[in-house]
């Protein structure tokens, strides 16, 4: 086991970090260069946010339905919404989908004036893999085979598949890749050859090419796996839901 562990090593060694994606930001310039929000039109994905920042003059931003009031800050949040020619500026979360307008109090109303307009798209946010993910994973109508996840770096994920060929022979398919948002692509290998103790060899091990594993993780306890391989002794292409079955004690999701 420790040739393989080392084998394994080698190749985590060897993979580039990815980045994780997250919400992003978007700014809407107040006034400045006359009675008007800048771009007064903006569309978003849920879960992003909004800053408004104050380039001169008296304003503030309203939302048409009240749900929010901002200046310096915004009412109910520790800010204040009134009125105010100061540089402030002011970020508000739009977690639903749908379209949001707002306004100036002093020199606009809902729909007219000094106005503006939030399209939200999408539905919920992409889930946001952290190291909380570490632990086992399988699909309940399949009891006997599944998945164990453990978190390299930030961006750098292994896992092993404990399961069988079309055949009933017991494999073992280890998998690393980096994190892209809510999925992570692994290029995987089957190792082969070893022995039960005294009988083991680490000169025997053979690590050959696979295939490809796609997780896609929807939750802190669900998730999928699509998978690629070229090794004729399993199925070529395929799909399984995936159900978190242990947790590290001491990780909390989200």
């Amino acid at each position: 086991m420790k040739g393989i562990l080392k084998q394994w090593l080698v190749g985590v060694l060897l993979l580039a970090a990815g980045s994780v994606a997250t919400a992003a930001n978007h700014t809407v310039r107040v006034g400045g260069g006359g009675l008007t929000f800048t771009p007064s039109t903006l569309t978003i994905q849920r879960g992003d946010t909004v800053t408004f920042s104050n380039a001169g003059g008296f304003h503030n931003v309203v939302a048409d339905s009240g749900a929010f009031r901002c200046a310096a800050g915004c009412d109910g949040a520790g800010g204040n919404g009134n009125l105010s020619s100061a540089g402030w500026s002011a970020t508000v979360a739009f977690n639903t989908a749908g379209t949001f307008g707002y306004f100036c109090d002093a020199h606009g109303a809902p729909g007219s004036g000094m106005a503006g307009t939030i399209i939200v798209q999408g539905g919920d946010p992409p889930f946001t893999i952290t190291p909380a993910i570490t632990g086992n994973w399988y699909d309940p109508a399949q009891n006997g085979h599944g998945f164990q996840f453990e978190m390299i770096t930030p961006t750098l994920v292994t896992a092993f598949w404990f399961t069988f060929d079309n055949a009933g022979n017991p494999a073992w398919l280890v998998g690393t890749g980096t994190i892209d948002g809510g999925t992570i692509v692994m290029q995987v290998n089957r190792s082969s050859g070893g022995r039960f103790p005294p009988n083991f060899n680490p000169a025997s091990i053979v690590n050959n090419p696979w295939g490809t594993w796609t997780f896609t993780i929807t939750g802190c306890n669900a998730g999928k796996v699509d998978w690629t391989t070229t090794d004729p002794a399993f199925t070529a292409t395929g799909t399984m839901t995936l159900t978190r079955l242990t947790q590290i004690q001491g990780m909390s999701c989200p």
